[in-house]
This record gives C-alpha cells, structure tokens and sequence, in this order.
C-alpha cells in the first residue's frame, strides 16, 4: 500500500542541511522567500480557490448568455478543461509538493523555483482562455504539469522513495489526460477521453489517500476522547475496495457507456461505501473538520454508483453522476485537505471556525444542487445558478478567510 502522510502533527520533518547552511530552518523552509513562496501548497491552494470562485461564475454567465470564450475551447469544454486542469491541478501540486518531504526527507521546492512553476500553471489558464490558436493553447498549458512530473520524479529518484512510485505514475496520468483533453480539442483522440481519465486518476487518489487519512485521523481523535470503538484496520476488504476502484475506472475511461464497466462500478461503490461505514464516521460529528472526511468519501462512493447506474438505467443523467464526482467527491475533499493542510503544516491548531464550516456547508450545499439539477427538467437553469453559486463562494470564503494564513508567516 502507498504511504502517503498528510499529519495531523503541524511540522514538517527536518529536511537535510548542510553545514554553514542558513537560508533554511528546521524545517526546510526557504527563510529568504516570503511565506507565500516556502511551501507549494501556499499559492497554490490560495490560486486554487480563487480559480474555482470565478470560473464557476463566468461558466454560469456564458451558460445563460450564449457568449464563447477567446481561447481554443468551446464554452463547455473550457468549464471541464479549466476545473480539472486548472482548479484540481493546483491543489493536486499543492499537496504533492507539501508531501514530498514527508516522503523524502529532501528540502521543499520553494522561492524561486515555486514561483516558476506557479508562472506556468498562470501562463495555461490564460492561454486556454485567451489564446485562440489550439496548439499553442496546448503548449504552454502543458509546461506547468510536464515540470511539475519531472520534480516529482526526481524527488521520488533521489530519495529512493519507491513506495510512493505509484503516486508519481498518477500524476503523470493526470498530465497525459491534460494532453488527450486538448487532443480531443483537436478531434485527434476521442473527445472527453482525457476528462475521464483525469476523473478516474483523481477517483483513484481519492480512495487510496483518502483511505488512508480518514481512518488515521478518526483513530487519533477517538483515542483522544478514550472511545473504544475504533475505525476498522486496513484489511481484506479494503484491498478488494482498492482493486475493484481501480479496475472499475479503468474500465469507465476505456468503455464508458458498457454494462460491464457499469456493473464494476456499482459493485466498488457498494465496496466503498461498506470501508466507509467501518470507519466510525458518526462519531465525528463534534469535529467538522474531521467529518468533512467522511462526506467527501461518501460522496465518491454514490458518484460511482450514479456512474454505474447510468450505464443500466437511462432514468440516471450521466451530467448528475459526473457532478456528484465533481462537486460533490472532489469539490468536498479537496476543501477538507486544503482546509487541514493549511492549519497544520502553518502551526495551526486543526480545528474548523466558524468561515470555515460556512464553507463545509456551501460547497456540499452546491454539490446537492448541481446533481439534482438534471433530474429536475424546467428547473435546471435555476438550480443550475444556485449550485455554481453556493459552490463558488465556497472556495471564495477560503481564499479570503485563509489569506493571512496562507500569505503569512508560521504561527509561533
């Protein structure tokens, strides 16, 4: 199984210095950078969220309007390509970046370095909405996550760091998608490949890590308080989850619309959904912070089963089991991990205030209505608008309540 360490313990561990060596401090942080530039999940969380609070309106406004974008995309193609390749690329960056250490034991990639890569992920967001020409679109929207497998890699290389191989091959999964999406574009592949496969690699990141720091997590915190009843040991039926997950996916991106991949896809959820209930979830209510866990790992458990159904019964809109996955399984637990990571690796206590629940709240309340939204007929416009509306300004609550965390320095 692949280790993965996102602690609940706010440090970060040691990083090797050498002798005469200050421009880092203990924990490998870049002394000379400002805070916003130390570690990469900084600016990129802090871009993240500002990307999916205006994307999501501007989609809103094109949908309504009828308006096209200047870039290479159609208004529809752009909204996919922007929210998996702009918005879930960055909090994917930001998190791999701030886990290499804890899987290495190297220095963290920040100052100059992270500036860079944070200049190439800015340069593909205006080039796939401004710049008409597709291969051009294509070029530059594709330096960011080339760089960032290639730092990757070589991390994982030269740590010797084997056990988290599978994590680099994801990311460079998610990259090739990038690639097949504006081949798609081009009708060289078949459109909507690319956004399946980077849908299924993030589905996949979802159940392993996921899988991993939902049960942890939920250990401490119930040991803490004495509970004896415990989240359930990584055993036979979380393997068969995990393996099911996979094939089931695979099988999803290959032949979407087959009954088979349908039947595999119900059959993980129900897998998933079986792991999710040994966890003790509902005894995390008094911590919202750690049940926000819990829900985003719901929520990809009844999107693969809205997938699944989809393929059986014509009755399930494909567009309402996509946004569960979409909204609902990714829009929730990135929220969660990008809320955690900042409190805990800035020194923070790791607790949920209130803007920070207001924003739990907002982005499950747009997850509901985005997927009711195509079961709904005449009111799918208006539930449409309300879903981008609360799911937004989810994300904008995290930018501007985690402004002085993510653009300030370490608390004491």
């Amino acid at each position: 199984m692949t280790s993965i360490k996102l602690s609940a313990d706010p440090s970060i561990p040691r990083g090797r210095r050498k002798a005469g060596d200050n421009i880092h401090d203990g924990r490998g942080r870049l002394v000379v950078a400002p805070p916003i530039l130390q570690y990469g999940f900084r600016p990129f969380f802090f871009l993240a969220a500002l990307h999916a609070g205006v994307v999501i309106p501007v989609w809103v406004w094109l949908f309504f309007t009828g308006e096209a974008v200047s870039g290479p995309f159609t208004p529809v193609g752009w909204h996919v390509h922007e929210m998996l390749f702009g918005y879930l690329f960055a909090v994917l960056a930001g998190f791999i970046l701030t886990a290499i250490p804890n899987w290495t034991g190297r220095l963290p990639l920040s100052g100059w370095p992270l500036a860079g890569l944070v200049f190439l992920w800015l340069a593909g967001r205006l080039a796939c909405a401004f710049l008409a020409h597709p291969v051009a679109a294509m070029a530059v929207d594709l330096a960011c996550p080339a760089a960032l497998a290639l730092a990757v890699w070589r991390e994982v290389v030269a740590g010797r760091n084997w056990k988290n191989a599978p994590v680099a091959v994801l990311l460079t999964l998610f990259g090739v998608a990038n690639a097949l999406d504006h081949a798609g574009n081009l009708d060289i592949v078949q459109d909507g490949l690319g956004s399946r496969l980077a849908l299924a690699v993030i589905a996949v990141l979802i159940a392993l890590i996921g899988g991993r720091i939902v049960p942890s997590f939920t250990r401490n915190w119930l040991a803490k308080r004495r509970v004896t009843s415990l989240p359930a040991s990584f055993g036979l039926i979380d393997k068969a989850a995990l393996l099911t997950t996979i094939v089931a996916l695979a099988a999803w991106v290959v032949i979407p619309a087959s009954l088979s991949a349908g039947l595999l896809l119900c059959l993980a959820a129900a897998l998933l959904a079986v792991r999710l209930a040994r966890w003790r979830g509902h005894l995390t209510v008094r911590e919202p912070i750690l049940l926000i866990l819990h829900i985003g790992y719901g929520w990809l458990a009844l999107a693969l089963f809205m997938l699944g159904g989809s393929a059986w019964y014509d009755e399930t809109p494909v567009s309402a089991a996509l946004h569960a996955l979409t909204t609902g399984a990714i829009g929730t637990m990135t929220l969660a991990v990008m809320t955690r990571a900042s409190l805990g690796h800035t020194g923070r206590a790791i607790t949920a205030d209130g803007w920070t629940i207001a924003a739990y709240l907002l982005v499950n309340a747009g997850a509901v209505f985005r997927v009711a939204a195509p079961l709904t007929g005449e009111w799918y416009p208006h539930l449409l608008a309300c879903g981008g509306a609360f799911w937004s300004a989810a994300f904008l609550v995290f930018a501007v309540r985690y402004v002085p965390i993510l653009w300030g320095p370490r608390a004491a």
